[in-house]
This record gives structure tokens, sequence and C-alpha cells, in this order.
């Protein structure tokens, strides 16, 4: 049997690490939570979500270009001066899914899809250590589902197929599939890039594009402070002209999939970071990112990034300098830097000062009150408290501490949406002071325990526990 020492410090790894206990869960979990979460590292696989209209880009692709198709025919034979003209309807092969009466279009329809079976299986976990590992990646290497059709129809096919399957794998593949997918070449214009020596860039006179290079360099590798210059993102720009995504026509390959186009690509041999790049093709840009994962500064930022994330917002030193070290020495093994962060005895003893975010705020609530995934109770509180999935308001991604989430009118907005959720699941909860016995455990306070005693009604002791200290934070 664990001391009371030890079950307290593994409660907080449940909520520190993963996304904490959930309703009707075995107690033994918090007694084995560090094994648990080691056990997860080791099978490297995260499951996929389910139950989906499309499994990947290219269907989707296929699909997107065919309501834009479908649309812009409504729009051509709409009515004019009171007469009516007949569509011309596309092939049965272009033919979208119909929209069912009162749907949303179908890039709306597939992100609600797609968050839904994303924060099903959140709430599936046990542990959830890997699915939080998805929430920080896909932040780290956002896009933003409301720039385009594109971007907000491929941004959960974009999380399953650039981040989900490198989570426990390595960086550097990682990095590729993300910088590579049709949905982050939208997403930072790298589509629109066009090196000015190229056949395309002589013949229409446009020039690059940097925006993908730079947030490369800046937010997905070095980091600000990594010491590249302008002169490398104009470089690497160069190096990844000729990275865009297949266009209706299907000339380069399946429509809204990746394809390198050698019409766009910038000749000659660009030097970065005191390197040339004289690779032909796609292999330039493959090298170059190859050696930016494995670059001293990439493994700096993100071991910084990564203790920031689950421990404090001040990461400790110590324990960014042990995370970088792994990273390194096994060239971006992404298993073994969590195992590293998982054996810490230092990333355990940190008092809990971080805030959840509005994103783990949702899902511990759901977990603890045994609440399904819906989009409607998912998206509305989501929206109110400022982190809808896949919708950051830049290539910075959502913020990671506590000054943005812990605002006084952050945490009214957590009032409101707190007492929501304790009126919807009053009538499935019979005693919420045994709930929130079994939810917090050892970390219960004494205080929270008579607050929720002496709760006037039942929705009111719900919304206590989910406000709680111990259940606020990790």
């Amino acid at each position: 049997m664990a001391s009371p020492s030890v079950l307290r410090s593994e409660s907080v790894g449940l909520q520190r690490f993963g996304m904490g206990f959930g309703f009707g869960q075995a107690s033994e979990i918090r007694g084995t939570a560090r094994e648990r979460l080691l056990a997860e590292i080791k099978r490297r696989v995260l499951p996929q979500p389910t139950g989906l209209p499309f499994s990947g880009t290219v269907e989707i692709g296929a699909a997107l270009y065919a309501f834009a198709d479908a649309e812009r025919a409504a729009r051509e034979a709409s009515p004019a001066a009171g007469q009516q003209v007949a569509a011309a309807a596309p092939t049965q092969n272009q033919m979208p899914q119909p929209k069912p009466a009162n749907e949303p279009a179908l890039p709306y329809r597939t992100y609600r899809d797609e968050v839904v079976a994303r924060v099903r299986l959140a709430l599936e976990a046990e542990t959830g250590f890997g699915e939080r590992l998805v929430q920080f990646w896909s932040n780290h290497f956002c896009i933003g589902a409301t720039k385009s059709n594109m971007t907000r129809i491929m941004a959960g096919a974009y999380e399953r197929e650039a981040i989900r399957p490198h989570v426990f794998g390595r960086f550097e593949d990682m990095l590729v599939a993300a910088e590579s997918h049709p949905a982050m070449l939208e997403f930072l214009d790298n589509r629109l890039s066009i090196g000015p020596s190229s056949p395309a860039g002589k013949r229409r006179g446009r020039g690059l594009n940097e925006n993908l290079a730079r947030e490369i360099l800046e937010l997905h590798t070095l980091g600000v402070s990594g010491g590249y210059a302008q002169v490398d993102v104009t470089n690497l720009a160069r190096i990844i002209t000729g990275w865009t995504v297949v266009g209706r026509e299907a000339v380069l390959g399946f429509p809204g999939s990746f394809a390198f186009n050698a019409g766009l690509h910038e000749p000659g041999a660009p030097v970065l970071l005191g390197k040339p790049y004289g690779q032909p093709g796609k292999e330039k840009g493959l090298a170059a990112l190859t050696d930016l994962a494995r670059h001293p500064a990439t493994a700096d930022f993100i071991a910084i990034k990564l203790v920031r994330h689950f421990v404090a917002d001040e990461p400790p030193s110590a324990l960014v300098r042990e995370l970088s070290a792994v990273f390194r020495k096994t060239e971006g093994d992404l298993a073994a830097v969590s195992r590293a962060l998982i054996e810490s005895d230092a990333a355990w003893g940190a008092e809990p000062t971080k805030i959840r975010s509005p994103q783990e705020f949702l899902l511990a609530a759901c977990r603890a009150l045994g609440r399904k995934a819906e989009f409607g109770p998912i998206l509305g509180p989501l929206n109110a408290m400022g982190q809808p999935f896949w919708q950051p308001a830049g290539p910075n991604g959502y913020p990671d501490g506590n000054e943005a989430w812990a605002s006084p009118e952050g945490i009214k907005t957590r009032i409101d949406v707190a007492a929501g959720w304790g009126r919807q699941a009053a009538a499935s909860v019979p005693d919420p002071r045994a709930l929130t016995e079994d939810i917090l455990g050892p970390r219960l306070s004494p205080e929270t325990r008579q607050a929720v005693a002496r709760a006037d009604s039942k929705p009111q002791a719900l919304a206590l526990l989910l406000l709680s200290p111990e259940f606020q934070r990790r």
C-alpha cells in the first residue's frame, strides 16, 4: 500500500502529465501513475480518432475541391431578375457528400466531427499523457482553422497525420510531416512562394513568401534566440520553394495532397546557418530540416517548452538541461525525452502552480463528471474561455502560462462555465461529496471538502469541485 505522500504525488502526476482522474476509474491508478505513464511511452503508438467521414488528406482534398466547385456552380446559377436558372450539377465522381438539412457546410461539418473524435479519445484515455502530448505538439506546430476552408477542413487530419504518429517517435519526422502537410503549406502561404529565378518566377514576376521559413526557425526549431539571421530566413524560404499543394487538376498527384513542384523551385545552393544546401529538388528542404532538427538550439528550445508546459511557468533549469541533453544524445527521440521527464523526481516534486488551460479544464471536467463528447457543449465553453481547438490567433499558438488563463476576466468566465456544467451534470451525480473525494483523492483539502459539503445545491457543489484549487492547478 502506497504511503499518503506517495499517493498525493502520484495524484498530482495524473493532473500534471495526464488528463486527471476520471469518473468511475479504479483508485489504484493513483498509486501506479508513474508506472502507467512510462508504460504508455513504451507502447510508442497512440490510438487514432475513429468514426470520421474522411480517412485523411487525400479524401479531404478531393471533397474540398468538389465542394468549392459545387458552391461556384450554385452561385453562377442563382436566379437573376426573378428568373429561375437550372444549375449545372457536378459529375458523379466529383459529387461532395450531401449536406443534411440544418447542417453546416462541409468544411465546418468536418471540423466539428474531428473535434468530437479528438475529445472522445481524451475522455477514454487511462492517464492521457499521450493525448496531452498531442495537444502540446499540435500547439507547437499549430495551424489556424479559420484561415481558409482548406485549413478548417484539414485541421483534424493535420493533427492525425503530422502530429499523432510521431509523439513518441523522432522530432525530425514530426518536423518534416508538419512542414510538408497541405494544411501547414496553406496556413503559412508556402504554396504561394515562388523562387524568383525558377521557371514560374521568371514567367510570372512573383517571388518568395517567407512566412513558413520564418516560423520554422523562430517557432518550430531554433527559437527566437537560436542564432539565426534574416538571411537565414530568406535562404530557407528559397530552399523550400516548390513545396506546395496539388490543385484540383491533379497534375502532380492527388488533389489537395503535398507535392514538390520543380517549376516553382529556386535553383542554386542557398546557405543556411553557414552551410550550403545544393541537393536536388525536395531533398534540399529535407536536408535543411534534418539539420535544424538536430541543432543544439532546437534541443534547448524544445526542452524549455516541454518543462514550461508540464511543470512550471518558470522552468527549472536543471530539468531543462537534462531534457535537452537527452534530446541531443538521442537525436530527437521523443520517447526518450518523454521518459526522462516522467522519470525525473524534480518534475513530480514541483508544487502544482500551473493553471489548467481551457482545453485541459474542459477535458478534465468531462472526465470527472462522466460527460460524453458532444460538439455544442465542447465548442461553446472553449469559445467563451478563449481556446477553441485549432484556432490560435497566430502561428505562435495558444499561450502556455498562467498570465494568459488566470486573468480576472478569465477566472470570471471559468466560474460561469463551471456553474453551467454543474447544472447539466447534477441529475447524473448522486452525491457531489462522494465524487469530490473520488476525483481529488489525497489532494482534497479540508477547505474544499467543507465548501462542497455546505453548498446550497447539487449544481453549486459540483461547480465548487471544478473550481477548487486542487482541480484547477496541476
